[in-house]
């Protein structure tokens, strides 16, 4: 049972513009260790981010660009199961920063909890990271990079626990998802499994054969 939640903050609404990342790896279905970075995203802030998440340009200035902490960053989920609370967002501002830095994407799988959230929670009335947390009775605070990727390796750990599972690309594919991936070149999402239809045999003709 391992595998690597993270969550990015972003300056602004554009994917590029990362300021904040929080990576939790998992061991043996424990939290074995935790990183957290502010990020010069090299971009302006908008008002309705930090009001979300509360980092400003001053918080950020003198450190390290996303470029000058991906050596840091690489070996944290390469290879590995990663997994992200609406997972679509936080793997457009990788691959996003990954393309603006001209770095190559590393190879890996992943998971969405909100997506998993969402098939296996159906009584709640919402998904979102804090509803979920609150369902599980996770502390949260919420928007905070570290603490959102913890929460998010929280809620894979629930979900396992509650059908038993000790594989998180078991319980994804039990629910009908194919794991996304990220690989040199390119990525995938993650997506619902598609049912290939069975195609209905051609009529018999009525004429015989010559």
């Amino acid at each position: 049972m391992d595998f690597t939640a993270i969550d990015f903050e972003t300056a602004n609404s554009s994917r590029s513009s990362a300021c904040a990342l929080g990576i939790v790896e998992v061991k043996a279905g424990k939290i074995w260790a935790e990183h957290h970075w502010l990020i010069d995203p090299q971009a302006h802030f908008d008002g309705m981010n930090i009001a979300v998440h509360g980092i400003t340009p001053s918080m950020v200035r003198g450190k390290p660009t996303f470029s000058e902490l991906w050596h840091s960053i690489e070996p944290l989920l390469k290879g590995q199961i990663v997994v992200a609370h609406n997972a679509s967002f936080d793997m457009s501002v990788l691959r996003y920063c990954l393309d603006g830095a001209s770095l190559s994407y590393p190879d890996f799988q992943y998971l969405c909890t909100y997506l998993l959230g969402k098939k296996m929670l159906q009584n709640l009335s919402s998904h979102k990271l804090n509803v979920i947390s609150d369902h599980f009775g996770i502390k949260l605070k919420h928007h905070d990079a570290l603490d959102d990727a913890r929460a998010s390796a929280a809620i894979l750990l629930k979900l396992m626990e509650l059908e038993e599972h000790s594989d998180p690309l078991q319980l994804s594919s039990i629910h009908g998802y194919n794991s996304g991936k990220m690989y040199v070149g390119g990525y995938s999402p993650f997506t619902r499994t598609v049912k290939k239809s069975r195609k209905k045999p051609a009529p018999r003709s009525s004429r015989l054969s010559i």
